[in-house]
């Protein structure tokens, strides 16, 4: 049975919210940040909050559901969708468009000896090195050899394209945070049965430690499809079709099988997801997507839209 996407016609967004909780016991251990530590904070009405998982973390963890390791490839529903990757001389898989942490704008595929995607980007967004630039090309331009990029966002830092002004911002944003926390302290210690007295800054004796983890009432994850982006990229109904899906496929599988965020933060669905815009519209399960996407995929390839080879290779040499 076709997805039925029509609840979110003419709908800025959809938003979503999934309740969840530590997949065993009651302790979670949240992100933490260079001399901050875990990012605590006091919510509008006062009550102790903490985020569990940033924006930019929670990117990453969009596309890792989507990559399969032991493959060196896309998940199965995915196959057939264009990307970029990276190898050493030796032919030796180094990276990918879907992996690296700037992705299309990685280093490892811009920055090396073999120039061939800056090429490619150069000719086809030469339109745009004067004056406003043209959101719909730089979209086109980019699902036709990144189409990840489209959800994920990009920023084209390199003079040579267009000055440096080519970005999208992320069509699809999360992140997870806590409401009315406590902490709890807890340590341990790292014991040298050999030489306890051992010098320590070279990794010998006896070292203690101490470790903050927290409970909380409440832990909620957050999504953001920004569908009124999607429309203005002017790419077509079907592909429209294509991006909200992979998008949806992208929450579904995180929620599936991608919350466990730390050794310390395993985390599961406690609810069912909750829409709460627009109104009648319910996530898909992940066998519809599953089911639905592999023929999207065709379809938008059998327009001309994705690249005929699908995989760009990159061949890294330092300069």
């Amino acid at each position: 049975m076709p997805l039925d996407l029509s609840p979110l016609a003419g709908a800025p967004r959809l938003l979503l919210e999934v309740e969840l909780k530590p997949l065993q016991g009651t302790r979670f251990q949240p992100t933490g940040f260079p001399n901050l530590g875990a990012a605590r904070y006091a919510g509008p009405d006062g009550e102790e909050m903490v985020l569990v998982e940033s924006n930019q973390s929670m990117a990453n963890r969009l596309e890792a559901v989507c990559w399969d390791e032991a493959a060196d490839e896309w998940t199965t529903p995915l196959k057939g969708l264009p990307l970029v990757k990276v190898q050493d001389t030796g032919g030796k898989a180094l990276t990918n468009s879907v992996l690296e942490p700037h992705r299309l704008n990685s280093p490892y595929i811009l920055e090396g000896k073999d120039d061939t995607v800056l090429k490619f980007l150069k000719k086809e967004l030469a339109a745009l090195e004067q004056g406003r630039v043209d959101l719909r090309k730089l979209a086109r331009v980019l699902l036709f050899v990144d189409p990840n990029a489209l959800i994920h966002g990009v920023f084209l830092a390199k003079k040579e394209l267009a000055g440096g002004r080519l970005r999208l911002p992320r069509v699809l944003s999360a992140f997870i945070e806590a409401g009315d926390v406590n902490l709890a302290s807890s340590g341990g210690v790292k014991n040298d049965s050999v030489d306890p007295k051992g010098d320590t800054n070279k990794g010998f004796g006896n070292v203690p430690f101490a470790r903050d983890e927290f409970t909380a009432r409440r832990l909620i994850a957050y999504f953001n499809l920004d569908l009124a982006q999607i429309r203005a990229f002017g790419l077509g109904e079907r592909v429209e079709r294509f991006l909200i899906s992979f998008a949806l496929y992208k929450i579904r599988a995180l929620l599936s099988s991608g919350l466990r965020l730390r050794t310390a933060c395993d985390l599961t669905p406690a609810a069912a997801p909750k829409v709460t815009a627009p109104e009648g519209f319910t996530l898909p399960e992940l066998s519809q997507l599953e089911a639905e996407l592999p023929a999207l995929i065709e379809a938008v390839g059998a327009e001309g839209l994705f690249a005929k080879t699908r995989i760009t290779t990159v061949e890294y040499r330092k300069k």
